[in-house]
């Protein structure tokens, strides 16, 4: 048995609650983790975990145990985390979860490039639109656009991005373009939806209410959408970039002020941050620029 596989994989259980979900985050077979733990209470001939047919109870040896286990691991965390910060090699796991439009086309790309400069590195790149708990799910860096809600995540800005309003030529050669933000209520407009937040457009510094033939809950939805001729969008500039500078699509009411989103990256709270995120975080900031490369591109800021 290797001792620090079996405390890992006891720490992860209890924490998690379940051997299936521990599984994952280790990148382990169920049984395997199962046999760990099994040989770890064999060891210290103690039984750490109760299972039953619905959930897992720390024993109270277990509770004491975890305590000292989550110390032992956070310092040999720290101990490398300190080692790293030394040397140009990153090595390890790294997961990395990122939302699905941006990740497709600005995350993905430098992702394949740190880990091109960094072979022994091992990389999980999960991309959804969904608000993944870091902590339960064994992320260690998130990307995340927009408002953050209090937590006790650690949060670095790495960039932003704007939203842009366009519509195809067709759409306005046929509609006409609107000369202000309260004309939109007379236009079609293009809305994205997110759970149960509405699809009104925060212009202006308020909120307007829009109408149109579509809503989506996918920004690459809305901007087909829009350069079919089916309306205005409200955009992420990083999802219209090539759209405008092929001239499929054309920015209007240029003149009023942008809502701006802070893009950031957001990892759970620790002592010292391990190398492979922080690294990761300075090569994104690097190629992402602030302005951002997508904005520059378009040539609008």
């Amino acid at each position: 048995m290797n001792l620090l596989d079996a405390i890992n994989a006891f720490v992860r259980v209890s924490e998690l609650g379940s051997y299936t979900r521990a599984a994952e985050v280790l990148d382990l077979s169920r049984s395997r983790v199962s046999r760990l733990i099994v040989d770890l209470e064999t060891h210290l001939e103690v039984r750490l975990l109760q299972r039953t047919t619905r959930r897992l109870h720390l024993t109270e040896a277990g509770e004491r145990y975890l305590a000292r286990a989550q110390g032992i691991l956070l310092a040999l965390e720290e101990a490398h985390a300190e080692v790293a910060h030394g040397t140009s090699e990153i090595r390890g796991r790294l997961r990395v979860n990122g939302p699905m439009s941006f990740g497709t086309r600005f995350l993905a790309p430098h992702i394949a490039r740190f880990m091109a400069e960094h072979p022994a590195l091992q990389v999980r790149l999960d991309l959804n639109d969904r608000r993944v708990d870091l902590l339960e799910e064994g992320f260690d860096l998130a990307i995340r656009i927009g408002s953050l809600p209090d937590s006790s995540l650690v949060a670095r800005r790495l960039t932003r991005c704007r939203l842009v309003l366009c519509a195809s030529p067709d759409y306005l050669a046929r509609h006409g373009e609107p000369a202000t933000l309260d004309a939109l209520s007379d236009h079609h407009c293009l809305r994205y939806r997110s759970g149960n937040s509405g699809g009104d457009w925060q212009l202006g510094g308020r909120h307007l209410a829009v109408h149109g033939p579509l809503d989506s809950n996918n920004g690459d939805v809305l901007t087909h959408a829009a350069e079919a001729g089916l309306g205005i969008a409200h955009q992420p500039s990083f999802l219209v970039t090539e759209s405008i500078a092929s001239g499929r699509l054309v920015p209007i009411l240029v003149g009023e002020p942008a809502v701006s989103l802070d893009i950031h990256g957001v990892y759970p709270a620790r002592r010292h941050l391990p190398a492979k995120v922080e690294r990761l975080m300075d090569a994104l900031t690097e190629a992402w620029g602030d302005p951002p490369v997508w904005e520059r591109e378009m040539g609008l800021w």
